[in-house]
């Protein structure tokens, strides 16, 4: 009768409290004593069961954020660690820089094999669980207790193989979680710490219990943050800790230390490295997030996942792949339903988190590393870093490198010693925060990229660089990141950084002919449409002029089909409401199929231009550009349609047909063809100026703030020859 009413955690407890000798420390008397012994035993160990999910079972970071806590098995994500092949320890920086570049991704994630977290640790008896701030550490030792409390009703020894030559033992463990970081003095005593534990919940003779629960190996000691030990007592507690773990050997270790702070000290532990989240453990992640009925009814995982997916996006969703800041992200648009169009404010609170607010929710016992050396100095310090490296387009740089960047700041800000301990001072900032981290031995590089996109703008936004950055750096794609956030960080001034670009944009059509073309679609555009409307248009006719431009130059079979997505993406950006299912959104699309065709039918590339030319004769005819008989250019197009020559063609026959339709073209927008015979020179000018143009107005959308006066004026001059206005 008493095993029917003893549950849970009370089977692994009583049984050592029983076949101990039915006794703790003189407490158990025969008879009722027993009776009420028990029921003591009972109510302890459901209040600890309770206890500990009350203590570590909740999750509540970023209190500004959120508000309530949330039940850590409601939204764990499994933990996984990577393949040991996977971490490149001995790579050099170059190595690093070639690796990502063939990789082509933002993320600086190591691709290999990954495993799963939980059935590594049950496979361990000693487990040291490595990873950077925010990764999940802590959250994963947590889990394997509630892990544990959920399988502690189970039998305590189970053989597994008949013949007894491999045996292998399932433990029912009782899971005991402690912080280090409250070992602030010398001296250490492991047992102590337990018992309170127990203490806690109400067991009789807790200090007993816990020796008695150690000699018979039946508790996990989950030791939660070596790295949050004071530095003054660390080599003491690492020391502490490996004897009382070879004391205690029947038992079952997990430990967790950041990967800066962690020199394989603990002999007897295997070391295993959190792997960043992947896209599944994101999905999964904001599936469980938003797992209430009403985010079920309105579907908001999937249209967050979607959201994350969308190009644009690209730079917060790499902050999703660290679990700290993937909560961030979700309580951000938990409150707002959207992610914040201004990127500047979002990555700029994200760097705080990790520089400062992390470390003070987890009540850290600060670590000086500089008297006076503040978050704040801290900030422009590695925003120098992140500037320098980035100018110098590197994303790895060496630890002599870096440290004697620190070195030279430190001395010239705080006109601390040159001599200081440059190493030092990068490892305390390597630990605290992880916003640096050391990919291979002595070679760093910012955790997250977007952090260095971030800070660069910073240090130019402090050090008033706009021009270096317009005149250097305006059409090269790498710093089109830096540009957005530029503009979100200059607040009310982000008009200079406009005007900068705008004057630096023109600079590309200096030429008498790429002048001529922009009059050329200024006196084809109705002048009564919407500026947004008439930039499409524009935008449309000068791809289009290019792309003939370019099909004209062809002098080979070979087909060259430039690739025009930049004009694609700045007709959608600036047709702004205008539907991508309207009349304008379709002519303004299908500007690459006449390339396409043009050139296709230049080389004899293959048979689907005639279904290219039919996509062009259905959508064309509705563009709003004045002067053009689209009735007519319909019927011609069909006509062309019907003449594409056979697959068996020859090369001379398929260049008939391609002067054909591009004189097609010519005529029915009385465009010159000496306006789209230009050169390479002319080409990559054009290019150019079309790709500074969708800045102009991608800075602009992610601005804080831009009068209206101030847009009205830039933009009537967009995409016209400067001084015509619009």
């Amino acid at each position: 009768m008493l095993e029917s009413v003893i549950s849970g955690i009370a089977v692994p407890i009583f049984e050592q409290l029983w076949k101990a000798g039915g006794k703790v420390a003189g407490q158990v008397r025969e008879g009722q004593e027993n009776v009420r012994n028990v029921e003591n035993i009972l109510k302890a160990s459901r209040n600890y069961r309770d206890k500990y999910i009350s203590r570590h079972g909740q999750m509540k970071i970023m209190p500004g954020l959120m508000k309530e806590p949330v039940p850590l098995s409601s939204i764990y994500t499994a933990v996984k660690f990577l393949d040991d092949r996977s971490r490149r320890y001995f790579a050099t920086s170059e190595e690093l820089e070639q690796l990502y570049r063939e990789q082509g991704k933002r993320s600086f994630q190591t691709v290999g094999k990954r495993h799963d977290g939980i059935s590594i640790a049950k496979e361990k008896q000693y487990l040291m669980v490595l990873g950077g701030p925010g990764i999940g550490k802590s959250t994963f030792l947590r889990k394997l207790g509630l892990e544990a409390l959920k399988k502690a009703k189970f039998t305590r020894i189970q053989i597994q193989e008949k013949d007894h030559k491999h045996i292998r033992i399932k433990r029912s463990l009782i899971p005991v979680f402690i912080e280090l970081k409250t070992f602030r003095e010398e001296n250490v005593d492991l047992v102590i710490a337990i018992a309170k534990e127990f203490e806690i919940c109400g067991f009789p003779d807790a200090e007993a219990f816990t020796k008695s629960s150690l000699n018979r190996g039946k508790l996990l000691i989950l030791l939660d943050g070596l790295d949050e030990v004071p530095t003054r007592n660390m080599n003491r507690v690492i020391q502490q800790i490996e004897d009382f773990a070879t004391q205690y050997h029947r038992n079952t270790f997990v430990a967790s230390c950041r990967t800066a702070a962690y020199r394989s000290s603990f002999r007897q532990f295997s070391d295993v490295t959190i792997a960043d989240f992947d896209d599944e453990q994101i999905e999964q992640f904001i599936q469980r997030w938003f797992n209430s009925r009403l985010d079920k009814e309105a579907d908001t995982a999937n249209h967050y996942w979607q959201l994350l997916q969308r190009p644009q996006s690209k730079a917060a969703k790499e902050l999703a792949h660290t679990p700290l800041l993937l909560t961030f992200l979700c309580l951000v648009y938990e409150r707002e339903q959207t992610l914040p169009s201004k990127r500047s404010t979002l990555y700029g609170r994200a760097l705080n988190i990790l520089l400062s607010e992390w470390s003070a929710q987890k009540r850290l016992e600060p670590v000086p590393i500089y008297e006076d050396f503040h978050p704040d100095l801290e900030k422009e310090l590695l925003s120098e870093i992140a500037y320098t490296s980035f100018k110098e387009d590197r994303l790895f740089f060496s630890k002599s490198d870096i440290t004697e960047r620190i070195t030279r700041y430190l001395a010239d800000t705080l006109d601390a010693p040159e001599h200081l301990d440059g190493p030092a001072v990068l490892h305390a900032i390597e630990v605290q925060q992880g916003i640096l981290v050391e990919r291979a031995t002595d070679t760093y590089s910012f955790s997250h990229l977007t952090l260095q996109e971030y800070l660069t703008a910073f240090y130019i936004k402090e050090e008033g660089l706009i021009e270096t950055l317009v005149s250097e750096y305006l059409t090269n794609e790498r710093w089109r990141e830096v540009f957005l956030l530029v503009s979100g960080l200059t607040g009310g001034r982000s008009h200079e950084l406009l005007l900068t670009m705008e004057k630096q944009a023109n600079t590309f059509i200096s030429s008498l002919k790429l002048q001529g073309l922009l009059l050329w679609t200024m006196s084809l555009i109705h002048n009564s449409l919407p500026s947004n409307q008439m930039l499409a248009l524009r935008t449309w006719l000068l791809a289009s002029a290019s792309d003939i431009a370019r099909a004209i130059a062809i002098a080979s079979d070979i087909a060259i089909a430039r690739d025009i997505a930049i004009a694609r993406d700045i007709a959608r950006d600036i047709s702004g409401d205008v539907d991508r299912n309207s009349d304008i959104a379709r002519a303004i699309i299908s500007a690459s199929d006449i390339a396409r065709v043009s050139v296709i039918a230049s080389a004899r590339a293959n048979a689907n231009a005639r279904a290219r030319v039919s996509d062009i004769a259905k959508t064309i005819v509705s563009a709003r550009v004045r002067a053009v008989d689209y009735v007519a250019l319909s019927k011609k197009l069909e006509e062309l349609e019907g003449q594409i020559p056979s697959d068996e063609a020859t090369t001379h026959e398929w260049r008939s047909f391609a002067n054909q339709l591009l004189e097609t073209f010519l005529t029915f927008f009385q465009l010159d063809k000496a306006l789209v015979t230009f050169s390479l020179k002319d080409a990559q000018a054009l290019e150019n100026y079309l790709y500074a143009t969708k800045l102009i107005i991608d800075c602009k959308n992610f601005a804080i703030r831009v009068s209206r006066k101030e847009w009205e004026a830039i933009e009537s001059r967009l995409l016209t020859v400067p001084g015509e206005g619009s």
